[in-house]
């Protein structure tokens, strides 16, 4: 089964052109080694998958063709006690120090942008 297809039954990716486009970018690998969309996946392959800062490492389990709901998707792979640790940590280092100007929503409010300009202009 092609690596881009399987990224894409296991829900890691929401299309297979994502799925594409990330292999290509060099962040799927295969047993530590870049590959092309179009390489075939066995069981026992272990991939790391970089998403949004966050890497994956897991082993495939299973080969799906199509796409299945997550429960079903979650069983095509077993995430390694390290990735799963290597996760944890960093979703408490988010919520112990979260990146300055997360809270901020949309456009500033009135008083704000006068705050911004005031403190633009005193400089």
């Amino acid at each position: 089964m092609r690596i881009d297809k399987w990224l894409w039954a296991a829900r890691f990716y929401k299309t297979r052109s994502l799925a594409a486009q990330a292999i290509a970018a060099g962040h799927v690998k295969l047993d530590g080694h870049t590959v092309k969309a179009a390489r075939d996946l066995h069981f026992g392959d272990r991939l790391e998958i970089a998403i949004g800062g966050v890497t994956w490492t897991v082993v495939v389990r299973g080969l799906n063709e199509q796409r299945r709901p997550a429960s079903e998707a979650q069983q095509l792979y077993e995430e390694t006690v390290e990735s799963s640790a290597r996760r944890a940590a960093l979703r408490e280092a988010r919520q112990l120090a979260p990146v300055p100007g997360s809270e901020l929503r949309g456009r500033p409010t009135k008083k704000a942008r006068r705050q911004i300009r005031g403190f633009n202009e005193g400089l």
